[in-house]
């Protein structure tokens, strides 16, 4: 039997399997850093407010230094059947500096404690969500500089449709990350309250001073109500929308990375380290980092969905249905860092081959648009000149021939306006440098863009 915590009141011990239901140990223990820091400001204000005495309060700042000692050296151990980390910080304090122990719950209760806990857990690792999708960043824009001028196909619908460059798509897998990272830090903001001296539910009846500990742990400013201080798990919430759809980007990527290596498409290919091969197929160069990432969100998504549900319905303020709120958030942020550490250098070791994305560029007739936009500027309107351009492709279907290796005569039977400049418009280097509209794939625009991201990145790294 174990110990019943509540015994003042409860006249019967906890029953072993309740308590293993009960218990929390094994996940929240990662919180252990999270309430010593919490437990080392609380008691720290304890003293510094007369609400114990100062010579207690510094006991309890020595037992928790210890503690956090012993277990950095790998000396402390956690007990499987202890109920949580929090408990169990309390008792071995106790055990070790004896009565002055207990006084460190004074003025806070488990509701407050775990609030706090985990708020500070969360703050972390949304810094370090944003730092690895930084790092990707960085290798993705070092590859777009490399790239600039080569030029691959654009596709809608997964079909050929205008020429740009691979600094351009690439460029656009960075501008998803960028928007993930401001993502995260509003997030972070919106999460950076502290909560302690929420109490359970209505705050305490002691002295306190809420600021004192904010300041202590880096908040920017108190949670403002003592019921939603313990209540709001919106802040998870919130983690758990941005990681998704970090996760949501990384998969699109994936999904891309698998496409261009195959064979059908044969745009790069995987360096030995991040690929696996076949059992069976010694031919097999599998891009399983690729799929395991675009595996990997619906994992994320569904530790979404799992909180989601669980706060749904819950009455305020604090119900033990919320304990089932971290395990969902820790798995998640596990594997958004995985993925992201993982992608990263896979990404960087890519061997592009801009000659076979050249040549999918001259196939497919992506330079249809820039035909009826030359018909355009030689004054024909445009739903004209798109009629011409389309009869130009059917022609060419049927004779197997590319638009620009049409004669300027054949040209010149379905539109007098065609002039032997035409060549020159139909290129895939004049249809790509062409496009130097803000945020088009023309080197000197994307260019620009990457200056901007660069600056993006400096900004957050100062």
């Amino acid at each position: 039997m174990k110990i019943n915590n509540w015994s003042g009141l409860m006249a019967k011990d906890l029953d072993s399997r309740v308590n293993d239901f009960n218990s929390s140990i094994a996940f929240d223990k990662r919180l252990f850093r999270q309430d010593i820091a919490g437990s080392a400001a609380h008691a720290a204000m304890l003293g510094a407010r007369g609400i114990i005495a100062p010579e207690e309060a510094d006991a309890i700042l020595r037992g928790l230094e210890a503690i956090s000692h012993d277990f950095s050296a790998g000396l402390l151990v956690f007990p499987p059947d202890a109920e949580d980390v929090h408990m169990f910080v309390e008792a071995e304090l106790t055990a070790r500096i004896g009565d002055a122990g207990k006084r460190l719950h004074t003025a806070r209760s488990r509701n407050d404690q775990v609030a706090l806990d985990f708020r500070l857990y969360v703050l972390t690792a949304l810094g370090e969500v944003s730092d690895a999708t930084l790092e990707l960043m960085d290798v993705l824009l070092s590859l777009c500089e490399r790239h600039l001028n080569t030029v691959m196909p654009g596709y809608t619908h997964l079909q050929r449709a205008q020429p740009i460059t691979l600094a351009h798509h690439l460029a656009a897998w960075a501008e998803m990350l960028r928007r993930d990272v401001t993502r995260l830090e509003d997030a972070r903001a919106r999460a950076d309250e502290c909560p302690l001296g929420s109490g359970a539910l209505a705050g305490t009846t002691y002295p306190i001073d809420r600021d004192s500990v904010k300041a202590a742990l880096g908040f920017a400013r108190l949670s403002p109500n003592s019921l939603d201080g313990v209540a709001d798990r919106d802040f998870a919430l919130e983690a758990l929308s941005c990681l998704s759809i970090v996760m949501v980007h990384l998969s699109r990527m994936a999904e891309e990375v698998v496409l261009w290596c195959s064979h059908e498409f044969g745009f790069c290919s995987l360096d030995d380290a991040y690929s696996t091969g076949s059992s069976i197929m010694p031919q097999k160069k599998n891009p399983d980092v690729a799929e395991l990432v675009r595996g990997k969100s619906g994992r994320v998504f569904g530790s979404l969905m799992a909180l989601l549900t669980v706060m749904k319905g819950l009455p305020l303020a604090y119900n033990k249905d919320m304990q089932e709120d971290k395990e969902a958030v820790f798995d998640a942020f596990d594997t958004v860092l995985l993925c992201l550490r993982t992608f990263a250098p896979m990404v960087e070791t890519l061997s592009f081959h801009p000659e076979v994305m050249r040549a999918s560029a001259s196939l497919g007739y992506l330079n249809a648009t820039d035909c009826a936009d030359y018909l355009v500027k030689k004054g024909l309107p445009f739903r004209e000149a798109y009629g011409v351009t389309g009869r130009l492709v059917r022609h060419c279907l049927t004779g197997g021939c590319a638009l620009e290796a049409l004669s300027l005569e054949t040209l010149r039977q379905l539109s007098p306006l065609f002039e032997a400049d035409v060549y020159d418009a139909l290129s895939l280097d004049a249809c790509v440098r062409g496009r130097a509209v803000s945020g088009g794939p023309a080197p000197e625009a994307v260019s620009a863009h990457l200056t901007a991201l660069r600056g993006f990145m400096e900004e957050r790294r100062r």
